[in-house]
């Protein structure tokens, strides 16, 4: 189990991102779009700049949604490997079969 501090840190900054989400998606439109000026694309950058940290999408990590665990997380099922594992056996995964061979 994560410390409750880290997990309670990696809700403030899904918050915080999901805040931020469109402002940040339009200026790096700006910055990116070679039609725009220069000057135009420069202030994009600065005000891009302005933005808080954790306000970028790169900061979050994935996380189990039972235990916090920050390594082994499946995208798909959003657990970590040992949970997923527990899960595939009790069988709470459908379609998911432990591998024998």
């Amino acid at each position: 189990m994560a410390k409750v501090s880290i997990i309670e840190r990696e809700k403030k900054r899904r918050k915080t991102v999901a805040k931020h989400a469109k402002k940040h998606a339009e200026l790096k439109k700006i910055i990116a779009d070679r039609g725009a000026s220069a000057e135009e694309r420069w202030q994009a950058q600065l005000q891009l700049q302005r933005l808080p940290r954790n306000a970028s999408p790169v900061r979050l990590r994935s996380r189990c949604a039972l235990t916090g665990r920050g390594r082994g997380v499946y995208r798909k099922f959003g657990l970590g490997r040992n949970k997923l594992r527990e899960a595939a056996m009790r069988g709470d995964v459908p379609g998911l079969v432990k591998a024998s061979w």
